[in-house]
């Protein structure tokens, strides 16, 4: 008939944790009681698809052959929000007109406008997240000729790369 708020006290128990919650004493026979958990269980992000939780109810009383006990499995859904940022330096670049690539020049002027593109990718959360892939596809050819000569690529913060073959091919 009326509401209380649970007073619910966490333990480690054999091992496993164990969320102990008294429901009050005495209780009159044949009473009915429903409750309402709500849990915030963190670090989740290695456990699969879902989480398995025992639930039972014991009586301090005098021993029940009645410990009922149920198994709920609850799906596990992360959730986070990626950002991607990026930028050119410069912003914009005009070639002159007297300007031409010089073939197999090893001096980095003669193989254009140096042009540092910059990205960075943002979890923006709630949750943290592992084994994420960025895929950056950069037109470095016009039919046959080299729209833009890829130098190098580099990463900060922990990250590993992969690049493409095409990198720095006159090693200038």
């Amino acid at each position: 008939q009326g509401q209380e708020k649970l007073s619910c006290n966490p333990k480690k128990e054999n091992g496993t944790h164990v969320v102990l919650c008294e429901l009050g004493n005495p209780m009159k026979a044949g009473a009915r009681i429903t409750v309402d958990l709500e849990l915030s269980v963190s670090g989740l992000e290695d456990m699969g698809e879902a989480i398995t939780f025992h639930l039972q109810l014991r009586s301090k009383n005098s021993p029940s052959p009645s410990n009922a006990s149920v198994m709920v499995t609850v799906p596990v859904e992360a959730e986070a929000e990626m950002e991607l940022r990026g930028n050119s330096l410069p912003a914009t670049t005009v070639l002159p007109t007297s300007w031409h690539w010089v073939e197999g020049s090893r001096r980095l002027e003669d193989h254009g406008i140096k042009v540092e593109h910059v990205y960075e990718l943002h979890n923006k959360g709630p949750g943290t997240v592992s084994g994420v892939t960025l895929s950056l596809a950069v037109p470095h050819l016009l039919g046959d000729h080299v729209l833009l000569y890829l130098l190098e690529l580099g990463t900060e913060g922990g990250m590993s790369c992969s690049h493409h073959p095409a990198l720095n091919p006159a090693q200038v």
